[in-house]
């Protein structure tokens, strides 16, 4: 397994030495693993850890052999001991209108629930997509990281939300590209994130691309890896023109910039 002690949110890779068998199969966090023969005997995954994930996450793996019985494993995955950020991974303070703290309304609230539940149910339904990509995920936009997953967000000095995902840099107008191979499954415009894209990969993966000035893909709309779905923008609830990068694996919010070292999994 690696990494060995993943952060909440991580993407991980299992793998898995069982020659005779002819499938494999498993689950993680609520999630189904999707393994694949990399060569004879040799099956790896990909699997999220929940973001509330503490102490040890209980998975298990089930491998149909060649002789038609039944294989199965427990194992468990140790998550570290979270302590107080540092540095980089200090809450991010920002002094912003105070529209932007205010309470929703319940209109508003429920509206927000209702997309994100969408969100979830791309992620869930990516399970049923074959697998699209082969090659690694690319960045959206070769810019500068103006914000990292899992970060603490401080509005005019209080604490009100952690980041779950990445912010790249760009003007108003600037270029963002399909980190891989996958089906445009929602084109549209949200609350929080404005104009969104996202994308199923397949084998449970999808990415986001929020806040986009002009999007350049339609609902149903095969996309190749490093194709400009969209362009920089600052709609949604933003205080500047940047692109919001999100990834789940199924229904998992984790973090996108680990897609980036999925190459031959």
């Amino acid at each position: 397994m690696f990494p060995a002690r993943p952060a909440a949110g991580s993407i991980i890779r299992i793998s898995l030495n069982e020659s005779p068998a002819t499938a494999v199969r498993g689950e993680l966090g609520g999630e189904p693993l999707h393994f694949r023969e990399i060569k004879l005997g040799q099956w790896r995954a990909i699997g999220g850890v929940p973001l509330d994930a503490t102490g040890k996450l209980l998975g298990y793996v089930i491998a149909e052999l060649r002789s038609g019985k039944i294989d199965s494993l427990e194992f468990s995955v140790n998550l570290p001991v979270p302590r107080p950020s540092r540095g980089r991974g200090r809450a991010r303070r920002l002094s912003v209108s105070p529209r932007f703290t205010r309470p929703l309304d319940s209109a508003t609230e429920a509206r927000v629930a209702r997309e994100n539940a969408r969100a979830r149910d791309i992620g869930r339904r990516a399970h049923e997509t074959p697998r699209m990509w082969t090659g690694s995920f690319l960045r959206p936009r070769p810019s500068n990281i103006t914000a990292r997953f899992g970060s603490g967000r401080t509005f005019n000095g209080t604490l009100a939300s952690r980041h779950l995902g990445v912010d790249f840099a760009g003007k108003l107008g600037a270029p963002v590209r399909a980190a891989n191979r996958g089906v445009v499954a929602l084109v549209d415009n949200f609350f929080l994130a404005g104009n969104v894209v996202y994308i199923d990969h397949g084998g449970g993966v999808v990415t986001g691309y929020f806040h986009l000035s002009r999007t350049l893909v339609a609902e149903g709309d095969t996309v190749e890896r490093g194709q400009e779905i969209g362009l920089v923008g600052a709609t949604g609830r933003v205080t500047g023109p940047h692109l919001h990068w999100s990834a789940r694996y199924g229904a998992l919010t984790v973090n996108p910039v680990d897609l980036l070292g999925v190459s031959g999994w």
